[in-house]
């Protein structure tokens, strides 16, 4: 496949306005982002991105974790239908759903990585897989600092615990289990940018009872120790001027 065929394919995602699409180099560089990616991210121009990498595009705490994705996609990992609860272009939070590839050259070595973003509220077939299970989501997200039980989600939905498993599944590839614990995670990742709480009291705010539980397991999913986490991004914040409220 030449060049002008792969462009046609990668021009196609111009006509998805409701995926964000990208892809980069092997240094995490930008060299193709669509204008659903431009849009979202608060830029105007194509030019503004290729060539950046996501330090110089995003707040400190995004890029660390888009860096890490990287990574692990550089070493053959896939990301699948990740439910993620980022702020939306208007500044509310919202729910997302990304997958992110290796991307390999005609001998399959890796030379870059593409991923796509949805966001449920924008995508007419992902808002319907998304209603199924919109109750039990959003509960929650307004309640995650709290103990949250299965048979409690499935009664919100007028579900079995074995019905809403099945659901949750289906539509994002994961228990309710796992979604709390991200859901968790990703709010616990939030404040320890955002204030200066004793990571104890980070673990406690977001829903986990067990200090060296709640750093085992965001060690686990970010990559990093709650502690260096913190550290390495007040480290970087004096050095990135292109701070954006967006994420993917």
């Amino acid at each position: 496949m030449g060049e002008l065929e792969i462009k046609q394919l990668v021009d196609v995602f111009e006509l998805t306005p409701d995926i964000l699409f990208w892809i980069k180099d092997r240094d995490s560089r930008l060299v193709y982002a669509n204008n659903a990616y431009l849009e979202h991210s608060g830029f105007h121009q194509k030019s503004q991105v290729y060539g950046k990498t996501d330090k110089e595009l995003f707040a400190p705490h995004l890029a660390l974790q888009y860096i890490t994705d990287d990574r692990k996609l550089l070493q053959g990992e896939l990301i699948t239908s990740r439910l993620e609860m980022n702020i939306s272009k208007n500044g509310e939070l919202g729910w997302f759903s990304t997958s992110k590839r290796p991307l390999r050259n005609k001998n399959a070595e890796i030379i870059g990585s593409y991923g796509i973003t949805r966001h449920f509220q924008k995508s007419s077939q992902a808002l319907a897989n998304f209603e199924s299970i919109r109750v039990p989501l959003e509960f929650i997200r307004n309640n995650y600092h709290r103990a949250i039980s299965l048979n409690e989600l499935a009664e919100l939905s007028h579900l079995s615990v074995s019905a809403l498993e099945r659901r949750f599944k289906k539509q994002l590839a994961k228990t309710p289990a796992r979604i709390i614990n991200e859901v968790r995670l990703e709010n616990a990742r939030i404040m320890l940018v955002e204030t200066d709480a004793p990571i104890s009291e980070v673990a406690y705010k977001c829903g986990f009872s067990d200090h060296s539980y709640f750093t085992k397991q965001f060690k686990q999913f970010f990559g990093f120790h709650p502690s260096k986490m913190r550290d390495q991004i007040k480290a970087n914040q004096s050095h990135n001027n292109f701070l954006k409220p967006s994420a993917i």
